[in-house]
């Protein structure tokens, strides 16, 4: 294990505590109301979803807001290791299939994301994201140059420097239950 891959696991053991015993409802409707007022997608754009795991921010209520203002709205399917995420359509009420890691997929149509809605663990101010360490996100955004890059986190996920390597994206912003952060210059 090198350096960079050191300091990555002990960012995320720390994130991962961090967000024990938030209350991932209610700051995910928070979230919602600052992303449709502070930051919406462009009419009728695509945006990519995620179906939270665990203790991560609860994003539901904003895919709900974005469906009814008419977006169609996408969630991952989780690829072998090493390639990058695909999406499928996602309506309110439609199946979803469990997948490995515990994520959950839709069964609507292929669908290719304008803006990205993005789990992490930890992020910074310059749009520095910290993910679970399989890659899929950044492989995934590598794919889709010029979409809009929102992570979705709760406020304590935000760390000064997140470590970064060559293939990390950055963030555009990041959406959190105390308001919208625009990462960078």
């Amino acid at each position: 294990m090198n350096d960079l891959d050191a300091s990555k696991r002990a960012a995320r053991e720390a994130a991962a505590a961090r967000r024990i015993g938030l209350d991932a409802w209610a700051a995910g409707i928070a979230l919602a109301d600052h992303v449709v007022r502070d930051c919406p997608p462009p009419a009728g754009a695509v945006v990519s979803g995620f179906w939270p795991l665990g203790p991560e921010i609860d994003i539901r209520p904003l895919l709900l807001a974005l469906n009814g203002r008419g977006h169609p709205i996408a969630l991952p399917v989780t690829p072998r290791r090493g390639d990058p995420l695909s999406f499928r359509g996602w309506q309110p009420g439609d199946e979803l299939i469990p997948e490995r890691f515990g994520t959950m997929r839709p069964t609507g149509d292929i669908l290719v994301p304008d803006v990205l809605l993005i789990p992490l663990l930890a992020f910074d101010a310059a749009g520095g994201r910290l993910g679970y360490g399989g890659g899929f996100y950044d492989r995934t955004l590598a794919g889709l140059p010029g979409r809009f890059r929102m992570g979705c986190a709760f406020a304590a996920q935000q760390v000064d420097a997140v470590p970064v390597g060559p293939y990390d994206i950055r963030l555009d912003a990041v959406a959190t239950e105390q308001g919208i952060i625009r990462c960078g210059g």
